[in-house]
């Protein structure tokens, strides 16, 4: 069987911007921030910190609270988010899908932590408050793969249900899977992303004593990838969803067409499991333009991992510049992270949702308080200040670069029929 083109057909998210895709990046391009003060736990187990939460909805009412009372917030999110992507993709309709094909479409979900606010609740049940028993429900809505569950229950979907928590990179290698899957004919939809609710008390000391996270005094402007003065990363919640089919089911069934996944790359550091490595991180990038069957001068835009950590940062651009060689001043990078903070496993859907619409609109969104070049970051054309506006972005790469070492890029491409 010949490889199939895959395309995105449906976009949703719950993102600290809102859920509205079309707003959401529209403030990205404004460089407009959703980072704030929080203050997460309960007293006497509660911090604040600086982060990017979600905020202005309704599980309970938008999905039924016998529903609802069954999932962590993770799978709230997902839900809504996959609810979204496929309403957009036109496939509310019963008739929208033949049987054939629904039993065959599959769901491809990435997180890294799961169901952590369920586990924390009943940790402090047991542990604090001297509980004798839990929850009954707290296996089933704490299990990573419980998303994915629920989203397969949602639409009826039979095919493979598979969930990946491969830290940073889980949702950039879920849809990297889905793509395959669909590009080998083993469905002609998929229904991919993921999503992470990581800010109990519990996981945010846990990164705290890391001591990569920006200061809880800075708000809006506390996450500045690139820039000489940047001082961590900001953690973020979320969930981001992505219709997939094969670009002849989408043409057959009138879809709209939002651009072309083209290929993906995946590669291991094998070097530390915190700190990251150039030449593994640049395998990634060129396993992911190889695959795509284009050559990398074609790229015009680039999603940055970016989050705002010394090293990271700095890593990361050296294994671009290694990549584009004497073309890397002319190739766009941004990242996004600067204004949604990074939500972890859900970090690579959110943000191949950006670069989709990138493609899609031809506009750029910047690094937000990107100031100061770091001189171990320059050599890149660097995005900064307001968005990029008619710029014609036909290639665009989404990094995801997660502790363990494990890279995963995404190539988007624009589509002829788009």
């Amino acid at each position: 069987m010949l490889p199939r083109r895959v395309v995105v057909t449906g976009l949703g998210q719950v993102a600290p911007h809102g859920r509205d895709v079309a707003a959401g990046f529209e403030a990205l391009l404004a460089g407009r921030s959703a980072i704030t003060r929080n203050t997460v736990g309960e007293p006497p187990h509660s911090c604040s910190l600086a982060s990017a939460q979600c905020e202005g909805f309704d599980a309970a009412a938008e999905l039924g609270r016998a529903r609802v009372v069954t999932m962590d917030r993770f799978s709230q999110l997902s839900v809504l988010a996959g609810r979204s992507a496929w309403s957009d993709a036109g496939l509310d309709a019963s008739d929208a899908l033949s049987e054939s094909v629904r039993e065959l479409a599959c769901v491809m979900w990435g997180t890294g932590g799961g169901g952590l606010q369920t586990l924390e609740r009943g940790y402090r049940d047991l542990f604090v408050k001297g509980r004798p028993r839990i929850s009954p429900l707290s296996v089933v809505m704490g299990m990573n793969n419980a998303a994915a569950a629920q989203l397969a229950l949602l639409f009826g979907l039979g095919g493979a249900c598979l969930t990946y928590s491969v830290a940073c990179a889980s949702s950039a290698v879920a849809l990297g899977e889905a793509m395959r899957r669909v590009r080998w004919g083993e469905c002609d939809l998929a229904l991919a992303g993921g999503a992470e609710a990581a800010l109990p008390y519990g996981t945010v000391k846990a990164w705290q004593s890391m001591q990569v996270l920006a200061s809880a005094d800075e708000t809006g402007t506390a996450c500045r990838p690139f820039d000489a003065g940047r001082i961590g990363l900001v953690l973020g919640e979320g969930a981001a969803a992505l219709v997939l089919e094969s670009r002849d089911h989408a043409l057959a069934r009138g879809a709209r067409i939002y651009a072309e996944l083209a290929g993906a790359g995946s590669s291991c550091d094998h070097r530390h499991l915190s700190t990251p490595d150039a030449a593994g991180q640049l395998r990634a990038l060129q396993a992911a333009v190889r695959d795509a069957g284009i050559d990398a001068a074609e790229v015009a835009y680039v999603n940055a991992h970016g989050t705002a950590t010394i090293e990271g940062d700095a890593v990361e651009a050296e294994a671009l510049r290694r990549l584009f060689g004497a073309r890397a001043p002319r190739v766009a990078v941004s990242a996004t992270k600067s204004m949604h903070g990074h939500l972890m496993g859900a970090a690579g859907a959110l943000e191949a949702l950006v670069s989709v619409m990138a493609v899609y609109t031809g506009h750029i969104p910047p690094t937000a308080h990107l100031h100061q070049i770091d001189p171990a970051c320059a050599g890149l054309d660097h995005v900064m200040g307001s968005g990029r506006h008619d710029v014609g972005v036909t290639v665009a790469l989404s990094n995801s670069f997660a502790f363990g070492g494990s890279n995963s890029v995404l190539v988007f491409r624009r589509d002829a029929v788009a």
